[in-house]
This record gives structure tokens, C-alpha cells and sequence, in this order.
């Protein structure tokens, strides 16, 4: 059984790892003729959604035809997502729900599309009215989207209307992560964390910034952090809220399943046993998608109660909501992001960027460029100080603050938008 627990502990620590970088480089056009293709490729396209309403249609009838388990034989969420409260949430998907009103906020934002390597990205690009506004890029995680975002962007780009001054400004640019939402799905390996943060960098420089910082929560921290170490031209500094720092010798005792060490202080040890928790008993999820996207994604696909309850799980766990999500976002904002992926059929596309992992993504990486972090209650794990600081050696900003969690730009976007301005005062 020991041997047993070990193994299991390894595949569910390696569920959170990133395939080693693979080469990242431009097309090169081979004769003059191919010029004005390489050009139309390196365009930025206005983009609008519309998902036709057969498609809103067949999702409803799909919801109507669903055949439902049993119900769980625990009174806790131990088992996962609860019976009754899929239910719930679901019934109002199918009789109550709107998604033009999701489809209006979108399209009340400047939308585009480029493509990089041969991959269209979407993104959203909001200027701020203030001329030295300092540009960042935003990137979404997973269940998570761009819908995470949205409640952010009037107070970065007009601060003084939510708190903030005219100094504290940012131009926002917010893409969707290629298997994501409107932006492109792979057909081939290798759009893996490193790929995507070269390419947020010639995303960046395309927009013609020439100096910029970078943020992300979730697969967000991993592709800042990439972008940190690759450490590209303009880029000033990051920003994470899901910070790798878990020392080698800790990381391997948590491969392992050893019970905590002596000798470590109260919220190392808590650190310790909220990344033990995972590994042993929440990280199913990406046990499986780390080693069978395609087999989970034919369900995910084919099954809106699936999709939905496969998403709500991980709501219920990772919102500062003591397991009950509706408490940090309404069903309206759940459903919102649960549609995104329903209606672009992009739950496998998701999935697949864990197939992409080797090495776990909470351990310590070297990260030497300026770098900011915020620890929320509610974060998979509460990165000690005493950690972070061996990770991020120039680390101009770290703060715990009291409310939020995994999804803190959705759950407590004023609160987020006053973090950020805080992180990168030193960087204007």
C-alpha cells in the first residue's frame, strides 16, 4: 500500500509539469512572392463572437436529455461534485441562463485576432485614456478564462474611477491561451508554457509595446514565470498569484508522501500540508488529464452535466468559499465560463496543455527579473515568504491579503486591481 501511495503521490505531483521548451521561431518567407502572406499572417483582426443559436438550441435540448447519477452516498463533498448542487446549476443552464447577455460583455471590448506560429490568437486589448498607462498582459488559467478577467479591466485601465490615480493606469491586454476559448486548437505538439510565453512576447511587440510586465494565476503563473525566465526584451517584471516555490528537498518529500519535517516554521508546514492535500486527495483531475486528455475529453465534449460538474468541482474547491462557490460567484459567471468551453468545444484543446507537463509547476524555479506575488486565503497553497524569496531573487512585492482565492481576479477584482497597482509602482 505504502508503494502504492507513493505512485499515486508521483503521478498527481506530475500532473502540475511542463514539457521541456521546445524551438520557438518565426516563419522566414523563402521569395518575395511569400511576402505579403507572411505579412497578412503577422495582421491584427477585429473579432466579434456570435455563436449561432443552434448551437445555444442543442446545448438545451443536451441538458433536457440528461441522464443522472446516483446520488453520492457521502454528506461532504468527499466524493466530488454534490448531486443536488449540479442539479441546481444546471437546471438554471437550461431554463434560465443567457448566454448573449456572457456574448454583450464580450463584445463591448475590443477584440482581436493575430496569428503566431502559424496558431490564431485571441485577445482582448483595452487602452487606458492615460498616455504613459504601463501595458500588461493578463493570462487565464484553467477551469478559468478570459471570463476571469473582465471584472478587472475598468479598474486597471481607469483607476481613479475605482480608488486608484491616473499614475496607477495599465493597457491590458488579455489573450486567450491557444486550446482556449476563441484562439486556436494545436493539431500538433509542443504549445506548451514556453511556447505560449515567446509567443505573448511577440503578441506584446506586435501591439508595439516596447516595455511591458506580465501576470497570470493559475497556467497565468506558469507562462509569467516562463516569460521571467526567458527573460525577453521589455519585459520588466511579473506578477503571480500561484507562485512556484517549494524547495528541492520539501519537493521531494511531497513526491513521496513523507508526513511534513521537523523544523519548519507554522506556514511552511501549512504550505506543506495544503500541497500534500492535493497530491493525495485533489489532484485526480489532472492525474487524469496529464496522462489521458483524449479519453476525458470525449465525455467532456459530449456531455454538458459532465463538463459542468468536471469545471464546478474544481469552483467548489479552489474559491474562498469553504467549498460552496456561489458564495464567491453567481451561477451566471460560472456558467459564463462553463459555456465558453462548451460552445467552442474546447474542453479537450484545454485539457491536452497537461499532456504538455514533466516537471511539477509549485516547485521553486530561478527567477532573477523583478517579481511580485500576492498570497490569497483561498489559493491552492499559501506561499511562505521564506520560500519565495529563494525562487524570485529580486522580489519587489509580496503581500498575503484576507479574501479571495484561486479565481482572485474574478472573485475580488477591486481588491486584485489595488494588488497589481501596489506590484509594479516601483516598475513605472
Amino acid at each position: 500500500m505504502k508503494n502504492r501511495h507513493i505512485l499515486t503521490s508521483k503521478i498527481i505531483a506530475g500532473a502540475f509539469i511542463l514539457l521541456s521548451a521546445t524551438s520557438f521561431a518565426q516563419t522566414v518567407p523563402a521569395a518575395n512572392a511569400q511576402t505579403a502572406n507572411v505579412q497578412d499572417s503577422k495582421a491584427i483582426r477585429p473579432f466579434h463572437v456570435n455563436i449561432p443559436e443552434a448551437a445555444l438550441t442543442d446545448l438545451r435540448q443536451r441538458i433536457l436529455a440528461t441522464r443522472w447519477a446516483e446520488k453520492e452516498t457521502v454528506t461532504d463533498r468527499s466524493q466530488g461534485a454534490q448531486l443536488e448542487k449540479i442539479q441546481a446549476l444546471v437546471k438554471y443552464w437550461g431554463n434560465g441562463y443567457d448566454w448573449r447577455k456572457a456574448e454583450a460583455k464580450l463584445n463591448a471590448l475590443p477584440q482581436f485576432i493575430t496569428n503566431i506560429d502559424g496558431l490564431d490568437i485571441h485577445f482582448i486589448h483595452v487602452r487606458s485614456k492615460n498616455p504613459k498607462a504601463l501595458p500588461i498582459i493578463i493570462t487565464h488559467g484553467w477551469p478559468g478564462s478570459i471570463f476571469e478577467m473582465l471584472k478587472i479591466i475598468a479598474p486597471l485601465t481607469n483607476p481613479e474611477a475605482y480608488g486608484g490615480r491616473a499614475e496607477d493606469a495599465f493597457d491590458v491586454v488579455i489573450p486567450s491561451m491557444p486550446g482556449y476559448g476563441f484562439s486556436g486548437k494545436p493539431t500538433t505538439t509542443g504549445w506548451n508554457a514556453d511556447h505560449i510565453a515567446r509567443a505573448w512576447d511577440v503578441l506584446m511587440k506586435r501591439l508595439g509595446y516596447k516595455t511591458y510586465v506580465s501576470q497570470g494565476g493559475d497556467w497565468g503563473s506558469v507562462v509569467a514565470d516562463k516569460m521571467a525566465a526567458q527573460k525577453p526584451a521589455g519585459l520588466l517584471g511579473i506578477h503571480v498569484n500561484m507562485p512556484a516555490t517549494v524547495p528541492p528537498d520539501i519537493a521531494k518529500l511531497l513526491a513521496s508522501g513523507s508526513p511534513a519535517p521537523a523544523g519548519l516554521s507554522a506556514k511552511e508546514r501549512a504550505a506543506y500540508e495544503s500541497l500534500n492535500n492535493l497530491y493525495t486527495r485533489g489532484g485526480g483531475y489532472a492525474g487524469i488529464m496529464v496522462t489521458r486528455p483524449q479519453t476525458i475529453g470525449y465525455s467532456l465534449s459530449d456531455s454538458p452535466v459532465g463538463l459542468a460538474s468536471w469545471y464546478y468541482d474544481k469552483f467548489a474547491d479552489w474559491t474562498y468559499s469553504g467549498g460552496d462557490p456561489e458564495k464567491s460567484l453567481t451561477k451566471d459567471e460560472m456558467l459564463d465560463d462553463i459555456s465558453l468551453y462548451w460552445l467552442t468545444n474546447t474542453a479537450t484543446s484545454g485539457a491536452q496543455l497537461y499532456w504538455e507537463n514533466n516537471a511539477n509547476n509549485f516547485n521553486a524555479v530561478d527567477i532573477s527579473i523583478p517579481a511580485a506575488i500576492t498570497v490569497f486565503p483561498g489559493e491552492i497553497y499559501q506561499a511562505p515568504k521564506t520560500w519565495a524569496e529563494k525562487s524570485y531573487h529580486n522580489l519587489i512585492y509580496f503581500h498575503e491579503v484576507n479574501k479571495g482565492g484561486h479565481f482572485a481576479q474574478w472573485e475580488e477584482p477591486q481588491l486584485f486591481a489595488e494588488e497589481l497597482r501596489a506590484a509594479f509602482k516601483s516598475l513605472r
